[in-house]
């Protein structure tokens, strides 16, 4: 039987100047967490990485700088506030290159703190919900400190990890947080139904996780033969799958499966994976690898953007200069579609935002970042249909994105862009 740790005794490991991994999206070990944080007059330039995280990121609070600087590899809501107010470094990074910071030793990690399913007969604990980077953090890192968590799902795939690897166990019994998403209103509809009228039967879907995506699924339910291979998937796979729209009978690899690098959403969700052997949890460096996701014929990306310019360019992880998400594997899958036998890339958005303003720009704002370049694009969707730019030029790509542009803003686009792009 493993000998188990509290917190506290577990994270008095972990010394100043420590590189720390924290386990990733609904799988970050809140206990860990909170016991090495509490640590905070004790320790000096903890460097801390993580991607997305639900849960707190008290490491990130005022006054916690001395103690810990945190790096997010992909920001999340917890930590938004905190980067632009500079406490939080941000780390621009392709979501499939993550693992080689640590397996290249560009970034040694010392500790990882991740949560873990209990273990089974033969002494395997499973990463449960988030596989992505945390494979390459604990297969790197000198030091192992686990919580284990009944309410974790045991998933198939590369999350497996032995007793024996983990130095501190740490017994808790929490439930994971639940991502609930809002019904997608009528603009995310006929989003997801423009969408829709893309994907042919026999595709698999790369999509992440929001009311768009959402809508695009429900917009399915007539396809047939769909399969999935994305970097996260959410609670709306799971009822195409139940009705036999997903089968993965097309794909060329994981025929059959649902591959993917972490999942994120509600008990459902949880439950659903749970032994899964359908569902197949996998390292995302190869998840993400655009020689992988090419191979499956018509593999479709659907991709969010916070504005898109005239020309087609992206911008994914910033508004203006201020600091929003992150690259993600936005590129990967929209590289790897665009290499896939009939594949389709798209990037779908509103065309306005909550406050009236138009998300396809003239030029995108001062210190925008740009994720996807204009060569890279190929489909944009909105409510008001799709623009194909794959091969056009900057006239036609101008005028296709007018078009799908709304209604209301159309004819101050046509005014900035006859100034710009000389129409």
């Amino acid at each position: 039987m493993p000998v188990f740790s509290t917190a506290e005794s577990a994270v008095k490991r972990i010394f100043s100047g420590d590189i720390v991994f924290i386990h990733t999206a609904a799988a970050a070990p809140q206990t860990l967490i909170r016991a090495l944080t509490n640590r905070s007059n004790e320790l000096k330039n903890v460097q801390i990485y993580h991607l997305h995280t639900e849960g707190d990121a008290p490491y990130a609070q005022e006054g916690m700088q001395d103690a810990f600087e945190a790096n997010a590899l992909f920001i999340g809501p917890n930590v938004r506030k905190a980067v632009n107010e500079g406490r939080v470094n941000f780390v621009p990074i392709f979501l499939s290159e993550i693992p080689l910071l640590f397996r290249r030793k560009a970034l040694q990690l010392d500790v990882a703190l991740i949560q873990v399913s209990p273990p089974d007969r033969h002494g395997f604990c499973s990463l449960g919900i988030s596989v992505d980077a945390t494979r390459a953090a604990i297969d790197t890192a000198h030091l192992i400190i686990a919580e284990v968590n009944p309410n974790m799902p045991r998933t198939h795939g590369d999350g497996l990890i032995h007793l024996n690897q983990i130095h501190e166990l740490v017994e808790v019994d929490y439930p994971l947080p639940q991502h609930l998403l809002p019904e997608p209103d009528e603009v995310d509809m006929q989003i997801g139904r423009n969408i829709a009228s893309l994907i042919e039967d026999g595709s698999t879907l790369q999509m992440g996780i929001g009311t768009i995506p959402n809508a695009a699924l429900y917009c399915l339910k007539d396809h047939r033969r769909l399969g999935i291979h994305t970097e996260m998937f959410s609670d709306g796979v799971i009822d195409l799958v139940e009705s036999g729209v997903i089968t993965g009978e097309n794909k060329k690899i994981h025929r059959g499966k649902l591959v993917s690098g972490f999942l994120m959403g509600s008990q459902r969700l949880y439950n659903f994976v749970n032994d899964n052997p359908q569902v197949a949890m996998l390292d995302i460096a190869y998840v993400n690898d655009v020689s992988v996701i090419r191979k499956n014929p018509m593999a479709v990306s659907i991709n969010s953007a916070i504005e898109v310019d005239l020309t087609g360019q992206v911008c994914a992880d910033s508004i203006g200069t201020r600091f929003y998400s992150g690259v993600g594997g936005q590129m990967d899958f929209i590289r790897g579609a665009s290499l896939s036998e009939g594949g389709k890339p798209i990037i779908a958005l509103p065309s306005i935002t909550n406050k009236g303003e138009s998300k396809i720009v003239p030029v995108l704002k001062t210190g925008a970042g740009v994720v996807t370049t204009r060569a890279h694009v190929h489909f944009v969707a909105t409510e008001f249909g799709v623009a194909d730019l794959w091969g056009k030029n900057i006239r036609q790509r101008v005028k296709a994105l007018i078009n799908i542009s709304h209604p209301s803003k159309r004819e101050e686009l046509l005014e900035q862009a006859a100034m710009y792009y000389h129409l």
